[in-house]
């Protein structure tokens, strides 16, 4: 295996573990997960949760601190995520009774999660 694609499938495998620790950590929070990972052309959402009426759609980013972070939550990712969201809710039955909301969960090595609510 070259190094570009041990590389790239070591970065692969960290994201999945972030979004699993991104998860445990919501449920600890009292979110219900509905969704992982949630593919649509539009785009992806990496978890999908609730907490009471609202719909929580959270991009997650395994960084070595909160600034490198957030500033990967592009403008571009924040649309393709908005997009893909509006997708979910259109397929959801209880759509209209349901608030949303846009959160980030940054993972950093040896720290606990850091979530911020209504990042965009």
């Amino acid at each position: 295996m070259t190094a570009p694609s041990r590389n790239r499938r070591r970065a692969f495998l960290r994201g999945h573990v972030a979004e699993h620790l991104a998860a445990f950590y919501l449920i600890a929070k009292g979110y219900r997960i509905m969704a992982m990972r949630y593919k649509t052309r539009s785009g992806e959402i990496d978890i999908v949760a609730r907490k009471k009426d609202l719909a929580v759609f959270i991009e997650v980013k395994a960084r070595a601190s909160i600034e490198d972070g957030l500033n990967a939550v592009t403008a571009e990712t924040q649309e393709r995520i908005r997009r893909a969201s509006d997708i979910w809710l259109s397929r959801q039955q209880q759509a209209a009774d349901l608030g949303a909301r846009y959160d980030v969960v940054v993972i950093r090595p040896w720290r606990w999660p850091a979530h911020f609510m209504s990042y965009f």
